[in-house]
């Protein structure tokens, strides 16, 4: 199994390319996601047109872009053989749809999450595109059946969800509708992989995709033990902190089995009555709100005040930056 992290060390060095030799790939909207995938591309040398209406978003986002790069290249974390300036300097901007779609091989839309923005952007996207190019959308939820049934390149069409903040966190989920061309799937799944995203593919739509419905899951019963007293919301967060999510952060949860036992057979022998009745024992999740969500709010913002968050988000960035780091160099010196 390719881990995520030999599959961005072993795959940058072939892509990486000189600007001459750059395909061109379009991204659809400048916001976090936007930049995001902008930065990606660019640093695997492809040329990154990026468009939004509103043309001074467009400056700040550039303006954003270099920021991001240039704090990227102080922690050691520049993918890319591309210098700062080279990867900058690929990413033009263009408030017209069809400028940005001309000539691409590969366009990502990232607008609102909205199944009536999705649809007005993709049929824009239909009437403006060939028949090689690819439309992908970042949706985190909306499968792409509910905005692509309608066009001529419907074939062509599916979800690229990537998993915020993409530079540390290279999961994407590829989404075919149900007439999506395998083929596209494909390409998509190797483009990712060059870049230096871990692609996983769905085989059919299936309502909140992968990643999400596994986190919901896991939130749902920590909102159910904090709903039943069983547990406070800190020593929630310790559990997961201190219990699972070190070894998720190398492994997922059928290989953690697998390890925990003579084989992942022999877990579910030895283990599966009690795994089941666990989960018989899980009730139906109730919505957290009113006072339960009240006094979960009270909780949380004692140590994470609500004017604190911007900068706890870059504490944040900043760990998975060196967790990325670190499994990079420990992925490197198994080799």
């Amino acid at each position: 199994m390719k881990r995520c992290t030999e599959a961005y060390s072993s795959t940058m060095a072939e892509t990486s390319s000189p600007l001459s030799n750059k395909t061109r790939v379009s991204i659809v909207g400048s916001g976090l996601i936007g930049r995001s995938w902008a930065m990606l591309f660019a640093s695997a040398g492809f040329e990154v047109c990026m468009f939004d209406v509103d043309k001074s978003q467009l400056e700040q986002a550039k303006t954003a872009v270099l920021g991001q790069l240039k704090d990227l290249e102080s922690q050691g974390l520049l993918r890319g053989a591309l210098s700062v300036q080279q990867q900058y300097d690929s990413i033009v901007t263009t408030s017209s749809l069809a400028d940005c779609v001309k000539g691409a091989v590969h366009v990502q839309e990232c607008v609102p999450e909205t199944v009536d923005m999705k649809r007005k952007v993709f049929t824009q996207l239909d009437s403006l595109a060939d028949d090689q190019v690819i439309l992908c959308s970042s949706s985190s939820a909306i499968v792409p059946s509910k905005f692509t049934e309608h066009l001529k390149h419907r074939t062509k069409c599916l979800v690229a969800h990537p998993i915020n903040p993409p530079f540390y966190c290279r999961l994407v989920e590829l989404v075919p509708a149900p007439w999506t061309d395998l083929e596209a799937v494909q390409t998509t799944r190797d483009l990712m992989t060059s870049i230096g995203q871990a692609p996983i593919t769905l085989k059919k739509e299936i309502t909140g995709f992968i990643q999400p419905r596994i986190q919901h899951a896991i939130l749902a019963e920590c909102c159910r033990l904090v709903q039943d007293e069983v547990i406070s919301v800190a020593d929630v967060e310790t559990a997961v902190i201190e219990g699972l999510a070190p070894r998720y952060a190398f492994m997922g949860p059928f290989e953690t089995c697998h390890l925990n036992a003579n084989g992942l057979k022999d877990y579910f022998d030895r283990f599966g009555q009690t795994i089941y009745d666990v989960q018989k024992s899980f009730n139906v999740p109730h919505p957290m709100q009113g006072a339960k969500a009240e006094e979960a709010e009270r909780e949380v913002t004692q140590w994470v005040p609500l004017e604190a968050l911007p900068q706890r988000r870059q504490w944040r960035d900043r760990r998975l930056a060196a967790l990325a780091k670190l499994k990079n160099e420990l992925d490197n010196s198994s080799k």
